[in-house]
């Protein structure tokens, strides 16, 4: 994909500072680096301006956090989410999404480690548990979920 500068190497690893604003100030947009691995996840550094193309992840939810700017996620068949500094959002596994950013905008990324950042395919759309909610104040809604049992600690 042109246009998108995508580094999927662990840059920090583990045990090390990441000092991400002066990450993000090393960049500019189109930007995408894996900072480091938390199990089986990575947690990447995004530097945008402008739109990215419709797409989806067939098995992974990817979850967004504004750093700086504003992070416009359109959702297909649901309200446009708009994120601001210091807000997240998920989109679950399956669901077609598109973000642009209308100013430079800094974000945090945390998915499994084998997502492509660029997606599946075009749109492409696998089952949701989540396609059929309807929306709640411009965000999915997730089914209700009981809190675990505390295990007992010896």
């Amino acid at each position: 994909m042109s246009g998108y500068d995508i580094h999927l190497d662990d840059k920090y690893g583990q045990l090390a500072v990441i000092d991400v604003g002066a990450e993000a100030a090393a960049h500019e947009p189109w930007f995408n680096q894996t900072l480091t691995s938390v199990n089986d996840a990575v947690v990447r550094l995004g530097v945008i301006e402008g739109d990215f193309h419709w797409h989806s992840h067939e098995t992974e939810d990817e979850f967004f956090l504004v750093l700086e700017g504003e992070l416009v996620i359109e959702i297909e068949g649901r309200d446009t989410v708009r994120l601001q500094p210091r807000q997240g959002f998920t989109v679950p596994h399956g669901v077609a999404h598109k973000t642009s950013a209308p100013v430079r905008t800094v974000i945090l990324m945390v998915e499994p480690s084998g997502v492509m950042p660029t997606g599946d395919g075009p749109a492409r759309r696998a089952p949701s548990p989540y396609a059929g909610a309807s929306p709640a104040s411009s965000s999915i809604s997730r089914p209700s979920c009981q809190p675990r049992p505390s295990a007992s600690r010896s």
